[in-house]
């Protein structure tokens, strides 16, 4: 095996790459840009091979003709979708955090629904053949935790019409026809800083990212999962700032700040300080714009985020609450376990802190939780003290499901729902993994990068994988099928396989149909200023891959 001895980028050593036809996903093709410089149009480019990684078990030959199919599962993850007309905005920020705004991000549901007719399409994993048995959204579903965005995010992923439109239902309200230089706006003749790199003259468009269209929705039962976009201002901000929440359905719309102001606010929003970013926002002295009040844009609570998945209307394809216990919506308790198919359970972690900021740890309630129940579905395991303990009973295959990786979850401020209790962070949360040989990954987002880690355990049997996959807002716009397989020869493997949406990968710029839509988001996403495609996408090591690991004994 060697663990850890090859540098990413080589070839993995081990059997060779699976036979797969790979219609739909990365494997038979990805977008890629036409050109090779300034702003270019996307193409059809060749599909990535599939890699071995056998660090952490050895890879048997002809293990494809003796596997069984154990779950099919898909995520998806930090979709994102904006309500680009907010006055809660702050997109001004950008120059110093690029996410601040996008210039593909009035298109975000247009985006989604590709991606919802994608995996529809596919139904069933590429290697083994096995249909879809869930979806897991892990997290960042909305993108400033709004009401409207909620809703978007729901009608998306279980079909039905969405307006994607606020305020004055007759006009685009937002930044990107506010004629300043710091946006692009495709509808004017300004030379804005986006039009300077090429972003080209466009009118219409936002005309036709307002208009009204439909989602098939998910054939598919889909889980959801908290990210801290979800849960704080922008995903960034402390949580309670009433100045702030005020602003979410009010009519004044900050747009163009001093280059003062600018920086003020990048260094509140950076330093985390509640009293930091009031005394910034109370300073901004630029007129605003008067926007059309709307109250749909009313920030939600955990609470009501969760009471809305149990809404009777908003089942879809189910299952009832897509997760989310029957009483959580009272409780607040965003975590829950879940059958993914017959013998593998997915926990589905709630990573945010109630702070807010943007990075997560657990509270030591649902760490214990968790713990408890690897113990009831594990007929062996490891005591805190690393002492094995047989647990007769029934034994499961976990899968965990978080929005922040591992290595993003140190935010250890104080909850304010419980100051007393303990947060715990990422560190803690693989130690407790470790002592299970029936994990088998923990799977996330958060991060818009695909990243896959190999954690070894101290017996090979208490090792698993991290699977961290790419946001479907930023370059390169992805989702993940994973396949379990039991190799019936003491390994068992995890097979994933990218996915992008289904839209074309270019399209005339007339064509402002929902399709065209989707593909023009594609397409902005991959020119955005801020873009890291190459950063995003990750090495061939974390894209289509088989992962390893030994069977339990």
């Amino acid at each position: 095996m060697g663990l850890g001895t090859r540098p990413w980028g080589l070839q993995y050593a081990g059997a060779q790459p699976l036979p797969t036809s790979g219609a739909g996903t990365t494997l038979e093709a990805v977008a890629r840009p036409a050109g090779s410089s300034g702003y270019r149009k996307l193409e059809a480019g060749p599909g990535w091979g599939m890699i071995v990684r056998d660090e952490l078990a050895d890879a048997q030959t002809g293990r494809e003709d003796r596997r069984t199919a154990l779950t099919s599962f898909v995520q998806v993850t930090d979709v994102h979708i904006v309500d680009a007309q907010s006055p809660a905005r702050v997109e001004y920020l950008h120059p110093v955090e690029g996410s601040a705004h996008r210039p593909q991000e009035t298109l975000t549901t247009q985006g989604l629904a590709a991606l919802v007719r994608r995996v529809n399409t596919l139904a069933a994993g590429p290697h083994t053949g096995r249909g879809f048995d869930a979806v897991v959204s892990t997290g960042d579903n909305t993108d400033n935790k709004e009401t409207v965005e909620l809703n978007w995010f729901l009608t998306a992923m279980n079909g039905g019409t969405i307006v994607p439109n606020t305020g004055d239902l007759t006009t685009y309200e937002g930044v990107q026809n506010s004629g300043a230089d710091l946006y692009w706006n495709p509808g004017s003749e300004i030379r804005d800083m986006y039009k300077r790199v090429g972003f080209p003259d466009l009118p219409g468009l936002l005309d036709a990212a307002l208009t009204t269209f439909s989602s098939p929705g998910l054939n598919t039962p889909w889980y959801c999962v908290f990210g801290n976009h979800d849960d704080s201002v922008q995903g960034t901000l402390p949580n309670g700032i009433s100045l702030l929440e005020d602003m979410y359905t009010g009519s004044k719309k900050f747009e163009v700040p001093s280059a003062k102001e600018s920086s003020s606010l990048g260094s509140a929003s950076s330093s985390g300080s509640a009293g930091d970013v009031f005394t910034a926002l109370s300073a901004f002295t630029s007129k605003p714009r008067t926007v059309t009040a709307d109250l749909s844009r009313k920030p939600f609570t955990p609470e009501e985020f969760i009471a809305e998945h149990l809404r009777p209307e908003n089942t879809g394809p189910g299952p009832v609450g897509h997760g989310f216990a029957p009483d959580a919506g009272q409780t607040g308790i965003g975590y829950y376990s879940f059958e993914i198919a017959p013998g593998v359970i997915g926990i589905s972690m709630d990573s945010t802190n109630r702070a807010g900021y943007v990075d997560g740890s657990l509270g030591e309630a649902q760490f214990k939780w968790i713990e408890q129940t690897l113990i009831a579905g594990s007929s062996r395991y490891y005591d805190t003290d690393d002492s094995p303990v047989s647990n007769p009973g029934n034994d499961t295959w976990f899968i965990l499901f978080s929005h922040h990786t591992s290595g993003s979850m140190d935010n250890l401020n104080s909850d304010p729902t419980d100051p007393s209790e303990r947060r715990i962070p990422g560190a803690e949360v693989l130690d407790l993994l470790h002592r299970f040989p029936n994990v088998l990954a923990w799977v996330n987002g958060h991060t818009h990068e695909n990243k896959i880690t190999p954690w070894q355990g101290s017996t090979p049997d208490r090792s698993f994988w991290e699977i961290n996959t790419a946001s479907h807002i930023d370059f390169p716009q992805l989702g993940r099928i994973i396949e379990v397989a039991d190799n019936n020869d003491g390994t068992v493997s995890l097979i994933a396989t990218l996915f992008e949406a289904d839209s074309p990968y270019s399209v005339g710029y007339t064509d402002l149909s929902p399709l065209g839509l989707a593909s023009l988001y594609r397409e902005f996403s991959f020119n955005d200023i801020h873009a890291t495609p190459e950063l995003r996408t990750g090495d061939e090591g974390d894209r289509n891959v088989e992962l390893l690991l030994p069977s339990r004994a």
